[in-house]
């Protein structure tokens, strides 16, 4: 077990010692951090498309089970080569340039849309001394690169000169600056708690117990979990892609392994969403002794990662002013009271803070929710009692 523990560090020590064999002494204890990083940043970029093809070929299979279908079974067994043959066609289609886009902006959409999706890794605490970098900023890392989404969004709509593809884009933009709030509130309950902004401090703040186990934790979760799955523009949050409505939404104009580039920051920002809300509230890679670490921490990730594609195989897409009304008079003030109940949380008992915590949060959703069912109840034509006698005016 212990070197299945190690297997990755031992991986790493084996990069460092080719060049510390060939340079100087000298000059190799000088660039052993930059060689470090450069190792770490390659193995990234390696499990990035790995995890990005087999996610795509476990969404397919997971919805297809939904639907009582198959899903891929044709290429490979059970279908698992689907996604090189699905690689290998993104590679071979024609890039097609409109004659009307700005060639520049067009270009460099996909390629600013999947960086910070694999940026995202560098601070992700994957196993016991797994962590590329130990920022003591993580959590404000975290929310800066997912926001540069929304300046792709626009760039790849804007660009393409393209009526639909700008109103996905604007209407992308909105979704994504809408969720950011709630998120970056539920990430303050996690940092008060830890007392640090840490990914590595914030994992090991839950040695005693998961913050799951906490009611700020749980409401904390859940508004976390479900405003990642609108910022990586995940079902049923997909307005901006909504076929129906607008063709294939901001990158209409895309074609060959530019649109591929879309879809791998999709399923790359759903992955990253998944171990971040693990990292949080699930005590990250921490497990009984049996497994390793990194094991743990893969398992609870899918776990995550298979609840978002049971949205895709059963929810409907949302209206767009339901969505961002969700957001704003939902999210927004459940967030900013579970600043409350988790303040209330740390200076009092948990035999206390369970009910308080539970009464405010009950509490909350039923104020929030109690005039709009009201509202969508009356609306409601319900159908008359057949044994009722219909009474009839004679005049």
């Amino acid at each position: 077990m212990e070197h299945l523990e190690k297997i990755f560090l031992t991986l790493y020590t084996m990069g460092l010692a080719l060049p510390k064999a060939i340079l100087p002494e000298a000059l190799y204890k000088q660039l052993e951090t930059p060689l470090g990083a450069l190792i770490g940043l390659t193995g990234i970029l390696i499990f990035a498309p790995v995890t990005m093809l087999f996610l795509t070929w476990m969404e397919r299979k997971v919805v297809a089970r939904m639907q009582r279908r198959y899903g891929p079974n044709r290429v490979g067994k059970f279908g698992v080569l689907q996604p090189f043959a699905d690689g290998i066609k993104m590679f071979s289609k024609e890039d097609i340039l409109p004659r009307a886009v700005d060639p520049l902006l067009h270009t460099l959409a996909p390629v600013l849309v999947v960086v910070p999706a694999v940026l995202l890794f560098t601070v992700m605490p994957f196993g016991k001394e797994m962590l590329l970098i130990n920022l003591n900023v993580a959590t404000i890392f975290i929310m800066a690169i997912s926001s540069i989404e929304t300046i792709a969004i626009l760039m790849a709509g804007w660009s393409s000169r393209n009526t639909y593809s700008l109103l996905s884009a604007l209407r992308g933009a909105a979704q994504v600056v809408s969720y950011e709030i709630p998120m970056g509130f539920a990430m303050v309950t996690v940092i008060m708690m830890a007392g640090s902004m840490s990914t590595l401090d914030i994992v090991n703040a839950q040695q005693n117990h998961w913050f799951i186990a906490t009611p700020w934790g749980l409401l904390g979760f859940l508004i976390f979990f479900i405003s990642g799955v609108a910022e990586v523009n995940r079902a049923p949050f997909d307005v901006p892609e909504a076929e129906s409505e607008l063709i294939a939404g901001f990158h209409t104009e895309y074609s060959g392994m530019k649109f591929g580039l879309f879809y791998m920051a999709e399923f790359l920002g759903g992955f990253a969403i998944s171990a971040f809300a693990v990292t949080f509230f699930f005590g990250g890679w921490m497990g009984p002794a049996f497994l390793p670490s990194w094991v743990w921490f893969m398992l609870k990730t899918y776990v995550l990662v298979f609840v978002l594609f049971w949205f895709r195989g059963t929810l409907p897409r949302f209206r767009i002013d339901h969505l961002l009304g969700f957001a704003w008079k939902y999210l927004v003030p459940m967030a900013l009271l579970n600043i409350v109940v988790a303040t209330i949380w740390y200076f009092v008992p948990w035999y206390i803070g369970w009910p308080v915590g539970l009464a405010l949060i009950l509490g909350a959703h039923q104020a929030l929710t109690a005039a709009r069912l009201k509202r969508l109840y009356k609306a409601y034509d319900r159908p008359r009692n057949p044994l009722q006698p219909v009474v009839v005016n004679p005049s």
